[in-house]
């Protein structure tokens, strides 16, 4: 018999109830006690979910980050919030976001430095290692979900992220050898196996993501060192890998004092026979068949032609899970209302998932007749899908052949083109604009939710929406900023928004994910070949800019990031459709600039999160999406100024891929690294203008004046001020205008502050 578990499930709730919980308890509307009794009604409710199987996963669940919680079991807590007043959950979220629920002030301490989990589009709170880093373990968060799960007789299965990857994701603040803390991790990590021996568990799941990557000698030796060392315990350790294959780490996985490892089948399902010979007899190996990052149906039939045979040679010692925690896909399908049959038939949230690992198991365990009818159903889906015309147009197709090499390309030099933007815009030193977004306040989202509902009528949803992109340019112009934007009140999302509007893409109402903390998003759904039957941002940029007399940005999302935060087909190759979407960005930002939008940013927050995770294949990747960004981006004029933006992500081993961009502007965000994302520059000449993130929009501190000049200040020991612009490090759309207004202000007052130290340094160097 084959044995049946789940390394992760989402924990936002199926309406977001977690969301809802945690933002009512950092505005103080609610207590910690409600807060942590929505959280345990969402594990018991979860767990029912998954009662099905033999194992269920605990420890998955998590009030903002997993990585943070790891941080916080391991007693390794920044210096800066160790001895401050309050509980550790209070010290928890000014880690997350800087501020406790109970501290009002504008500013608290900094937040841990925030980027993206492997390649997908979830964030953790980074693991910050200096020469005072300790560790005092406690487990007591894991121990009462054990005893709740317990409680509920389910069939526990805790989960921890693993010694080997709790190290490689974190970061040395004062330049040390992450390596250097291994022996104090490994002892903590004792006293947690010891712990959670003494609670009658008889798996525990260690994820060890890192063994996807490039791991050298060292890193190699260090996995091999700490699993030896953990060896003495009462219970039995399955290591999980996800996210790609294991290639050169494979016999290291597969020799590893554990009694099973987990492969994600659907990256690495080339590598499971040799898998096999390396493990030996004894060992378990679980097999993720279910992808646990997309939200396609399972092609059964197909599955079990390469499944069956490994079944037949190891028996019971086979597991079945998703390929990854399902924290990356919506809950649940039932929940739709609105969704096209059809592309609704194709579709499988996390529940789902779950219901297709017990059909694969049962055809395993008792023949493929036992589930005739399933398979029979499931392949008549598979059929109509790839036979659809809704799927594959000819048009777009067509289009796809006719591109050259020269669409990739501007007309003229950067060199040339600043020049000519120079005098068009006659810009002052360090330029200030802000990223897009403004807040998205009640009254914006009350009014597409009129407007959705058909209680308010397309015209007066114009009104409003137009009102709310007044009053953003108003506060820009009070403000003094040098390039606005409209601010994006018609926009849910900066993807979904798109999705809505271009052809082969459809839209959920209920698939959200978390993003990080209480932020999620609704990766819309592309199901076939991509069109723009109309312009989609034109109108709301056009009468932004009648509005000022100040250049006005339009604002576009790019066609990377549009693919990698989407849920994307899985029947072609993500290049292809990635060029679809290139195409359809490159008609939009044509008729934004015949509207008189000379100032156009494509953001590309996302770039870096697509690229493989060995280095190896990364070359392939970046050759394709920053094609595609050319292709989109370059049909302008040269007098038309290209900006781009790019989210938490450590770029700095792309740069020479992010220079080729060719953006004249691009924004990142720099701000919780504390400038250090910019050390790139001391050894690589970056030729065109940059504006790095100075205060963290993700926080609700308020900046303070002093803090940003300090930023622009070691900005501007690596770039040339003339190059230089100054800005948030993200859209605003999540913050209060309370908090917006005053961090601008002060932005702006320290823009001001370092004009007039340039002008100072200009009359000491005459005199």
């Amino acid at each position: 018999m084959v044995t049946t578990h789940n390394l992760g499930f989402p924990r936002i709730g199926k309406k977001r109830e977690l969301k809802v919980a945690l933002e009512s308890y950092w505005q103080g509307k609610s207590s910690q006690t409600e807060l942590l009794g929505t959280a345990a009604e969402l594990r018991k409710t979860h767990w029912q979910q998954q009662a099905a199987l033999d194992y269920v996963p605990v420890g998955d669940f998590s009030l903002y980050d997993q990585v943070l919680d790891s941080s916080f079991m391991l007693g390794h807590i920044p210096a800066r919030v160790r001895d401050l007043p309050g509980n550790a959950l209070d010290n928890y979220f000014r880690v997350a976001r800087g501020r406790s629920a109970n501290e009002r002030e504008s500013c608290c301490v900094s937040a841990g430095e925030m980027t993206k989990w492997f390649d997908t589009n979830y964030h953790y709170i980074v693991p910050e290692f200096d020469a005072e880093t300790t560790f005092t373990p406690n487990a007591e968060s894991l121990i009462q979900q054990i005893e709740e799960a317990q409680a509920q007789d389910l069939p526990v299965k805790p989960v921890i992220i693993g010694p080997l990857t709790y190290l490689y994701l974190g970061k040395s603040k004062d330049g040390g050898n992450k390596l250097d803390w291994l022996p104090a991790i490994i002892d903590a990590y004792k006293n947690l196996i010891d712990t959670l021996g003494k609670t009658g568990i008889e798996w525990l799941q260690i994820d060890e993501p890192a063994l996807v990557t490039e791991l050298d000698a060292e890193w190699q030796a260090a996995a091999v060192e700490i699993y030896q060392q953990l060896q003495k315990r009462s219970f039995k350790v399955i290591v999980a890998t996800y996210f790609g294959q294991l290639q050169d780490n494979l016999r290291l996985a597969c020799d590893l004092p554990v009694e099973g490892l987990h492969l994600d089948a659907i990256n690495a399902r080339g590598e499971i026979e040799q898998a096999i010979d390396l493990l030996g007899k004894d060992k378990i190996l679980s097999l993720g068949i279910i992808n646990g990052r997309n939200i396609w149906i399972n092609n059964f039939n197909a599955t079990l032609d390469w499944l069956e045979p490994i079944h037949q040679r190891i028996g019971n010692r086979l597991w079945l899970a998703p390929s990854c925690s399902l924290l990356h896909v919506p809950v649940d399908l039932n929940s739709e209302e609105k969704l096209d049959e059809d592309v609704k038939s194709w579709l499988c949230f996390a529940v789902q998932k779950l219901d297709e690992l017990s059909t694969l198991a049962c055809a395993l365990n008792y023949g493929r007749d036992s589930v005739a009818n399933a398979l029979a159903a499931n392949q008549a889906v598979i059929d109509s899908r790839e036979n659809s015309a809704r799927v594959h147009n000819p048009i777009v197709k067509n289009a796809v052949s006719r591109v050259n090499d020269t669409m990739a390309k501007r007309q003229s030099p950067y060199a040339q083109r600043e020049l000519e933007q120079s005098k068009k815009f006659n810009l002052p030193l360090y330029p200030s604009t802000t990223i897009g977004s403004f807040p998205q306040t009640a009254s914006i989202r009350q009014s597409r939710r009129d407007f959705r509902l058909g209680h308010l009528s397309a015209d007066k949803y114009q009104q409003a929406m137009e009102e709310e992109v007044a009053y953003c340019v108003q506060q820009q112009e009070a403000l003094g900023l040098d390039v606005l934007v409209h601010g994006e009140p018609e926009r849910n999302d900066m993807v979904e928004y798109f999705g809505e509007q271009l052809e082969g893409y459809t839209s959920s109402q209920f698939g959200w994910v978390q993003s990080y903390g209480s932020r999620c998003v609704k990766p819309p759904i592309i199901y076939g070949d991509i069109s723009r039957p109309k312009a989609m941002t034109v109108e709301w940029a056009r009468y932004a800019q009648s509005l000022t007399e100040k250049p006005m940005k339009g604002m576009l999302t790019g066609p990377v990031t549009i693919l990698n935060w989407s849920f994307v087909r899985d029947d072609q190759s993500r290049a292809k459709t990635c060029l679809q979407l290139a195409l359809a960005i490159r008609e939009e930002v044509l008729d934004l600039e015949r509207a008189g939008i000379d100032v156009i940013q494509i953001d590309e927050a996302a770039l870096r999160e697509g690229l493989p995770l060995r280095q190896s294949q990364w070359q392939s990747y970046l050759d394709w999406a920053i094609r595609a960004f050319r292709i989109a981006a370059n049909g302008v004029s040269d007098t038309t100024q290209i900006h781009t933006h790019m989210c938490y992500s450590e770029f700095n081993d792309i740069i020479a891929a992010i220079a080729e961009m060719d953006a004249d502007v691009i924004t990142i965000e720099t701000s919780r690294s504390d400038m250090s994302l910019l050390d790139v520059f001391d050894e690589f000449h970056y030729p065109n203008q940059i504006g790095p993130g100075v205060y963290d929009i993700h926080s609700p501190n308020i900046p303070s004046v002093e803090s940003i000049v300090e930023l622009m200040q070691k900005a501007e020991q690596r770039i040339p001020a003339e190059r230089l612009w100054i800005n948030p490090d993200c859209g605003l759309k999540t913050r209060t205008w309370e908090e917006v207004l005053p961090a601008l202000q002060n932005m702006i007052e320290a823009k001001q502050q370092l004009v007039g130290q340039k002008i100072n340094d200009k009359r000491s160097a005459i005199h």
